[in-house]
């Protein structure tokens, strides 16, 4: 837990300027997909996801927490997904078109990466050794939030991808004192619910075994069932805390 902590404090002290311009352009790129999205604002935007998560792989795993275990597995994970963003500006799959989704939960998707940090400074943490924006959960929470208000073709490959980040990112809760990264966990479940009735909708006609409606009941039964484990964690969490 020390090396943790520690590889989080280098980075964040060495780093903190390049995050504040990082979570700038994410913040433009964002309001101009909402008020202008050109083809060439969508690109950026990928172009800008991609770099970000290459920034999570070689700036956060392996330059700053490479003491850490298994941080080479890591970065292999984000720079995936950063290969994948690429991919996507050739194959033009994710086209950010607006939704038919309420964009409230996008919104508060959008928010969680800045409520990090207070819910460390909330836990008596100062800054460096603190949860910051731009880290990988925050970075994961800010993109499920984006592909759920402007991709109508889900990209089911990045989607598992991100919801088995937030597994992962629970059991940090457990082995390194990490509360904030409920933030992720608890989103996953509502997110998980939209992205896959979508995908179950759009393939309605197709005759699969169990139907669409089963699995739609199947996706329920699971979302209740993850749900409940989070809360009892989250419970668990709270004994301890107090």
């Amino acid at each position: 837990m020390e090396i943790f902590w520690n590889t989080i404090a280098r980075y964040n002290a060495a780093t903190w300027p390049w995050q504040i311009a990082i979570v700038a352009a994410a913040a433009v790129l964002t309001v101009l997909l909402y008020l202008r999205p050109t083809q060439n604002v969508k690109r950026a935007m990928k172009l800008f996801l991609a770099g970000l998560n290459a920034w999570i792989a070689v700036v956060y795993y392996l330059v700053w927490c490479g003491q850490r275990s298994h941080s080479d597995v890591l970065a292999l994970f984000w720079g995936i997904m950063a290969v994948i963003w690429l991919y996507d500006l050739y194959a033009d799959f994710t086209r950010f078109e607006r939704t038919s989704r309420p964009n409230g939960f996008a919104l508060l998707l959008y928010l969680m990466p800045l409520a990090y940090p207070l819910f460390s400074l909330a836990r008596g943490l100062s800054f460096p050794m603190m949860t910051m924006p731009v880290m990988p959960c925050s970075v994961a929470v800010f993109t499920i939030g984006l592909m759920l208000a402007f991709t109508h073709r889900i990209n089911i490959f990045l989607v598992l991808f991100l919801c088995h980040w937030a597994l992962i990112g629970l059991a940090k809760v457990y082995f390194f004192g990490i509360p904030e990264d409920f933030l992720l966990a608890a989103s996953t479940v509502p997110a998980l619910y939209l992205f896959f009735r979508e995908y179950i909708a759009k393939n309605r006609e197709l005759r699969t075994k169990p139907d669409a409606r089963m699995l739609n009941g199947l996706l329920i039964l699971l979302c209740i069932v993850i749900g409940l484990f989070f809360t009892a964690t989250l419970l668990h969490q709270i004994r301890l805390y107090v």
